[in-house]
């Protein structure tokens, strides 16, 4: 498997965000009796990723929050901004999903205080990734005729890694209920395993079994350690390895 799809299927679950300024309120609408918040991150509806979040605000410069993600079922979104050439071919006609889980403490600095203002975030996230539709061609040698032959990789990778963000959180409007929060910037790092299976379009034989467990013992993919067997169907393998994201985004939400 090509290094650029590992690269590019590792950064599948980040999204984009812009600035936006809004004014501060006053001290006498943070009110602690107002201690839920639920909000949506609007950028990363643009990967296809639905996303929901629930803060609860515990003291004027503590809370806790858990946001629940999930990429429903489809093709790989924007891959041609990311891969070129053969590697577009490659990955085109994958299917993958995508779900996470993440919980974060979130500390309110400065001014401000009860769910309003800066904040730095230490968080956990547990990610679970699934696709299927991949096609990966290789070339066997038998009697000096060269074949190529292809198989159809499907598999699943879970993820948990922990990290730290940094942000900013208004609240709007007359009652001071809409919420505005900049996620500014975060990151995390972790650990992954997961377990690849590959289905043959036609049954190898002993001869094409060792071809292609030599192809897969000469992938080369830095961090990444595969434990990889061909058989007469395909192969399977089982892999692991790092497992590390970027955090930033826009979201709106309502308190009550």
């Amino acid at each position: 498997m090509k290094l650029n799809t590992f690269s590019f299927m590792a950064v599948l679950c980040c999204s984009f965000a812009f600035s936006q300024n809004a004014d501060s309120v006053s001290v006498t609408k943070l009110r602690p009796d107002i201690p839920n918040i639920i909000k949506t991150n609007v950028t990363a509806f643009a990967f296809r990723n639905l996303n929901l979040s629930y803060e609860r605000v515990i003291s004027k410069t503590t809370s806790l929050a858990a946001t629940v993600s999930v990429i429903p079922s489809g093709k790989v979104p924007y891959v041609k901004l990311f891969l070129q050439g053969d590697d577009i071919g490659d990955v085109e006609g994958m299917v993958m999903n995508y779900n996470s889980i993440t919980l974060e403490p979130r500390f309110y600095l400065g001014k401000g205080g009860y769910g309003q203002g800066f904040y730095l975030a230490p968080y956990y996230r547990y990610s679970h990734a699934e696709f299927s539709d991949y096609r990966y061609e290789f070339e066997t040698i038998e009697q000096g005729v060269t074949e190529k032959h292809y198989v159809q990789l499907e598999g699943n990778v879970n993820g948990n890694s922990i990290g730290v963000m940094i942000g900013k959180q208004w609240f709007l409007g007359q009652e001071q209920n809409w919420v505005l929060d900049f996620n500014i910037l975060g990151g995390h790092y972790g650990i992954s395993k997961g377990e690849l299976i590959a289905s043959s379009s036609t049954r190898l034989t002993p001869e094409r079994q060792r071809e292609l467990q030599e192809e897969l013992d000469n992938l080369d993919v830095p961090l990444v350690k595969i434990e990889a067997t061909a058989t007469e169907t395909g192969a399977t393998a089982k892999v692991s390895g790092p497992w590390a994201g970027l955090r930033f985004g826009l979201a709106l939400g309502y308190r009550f």
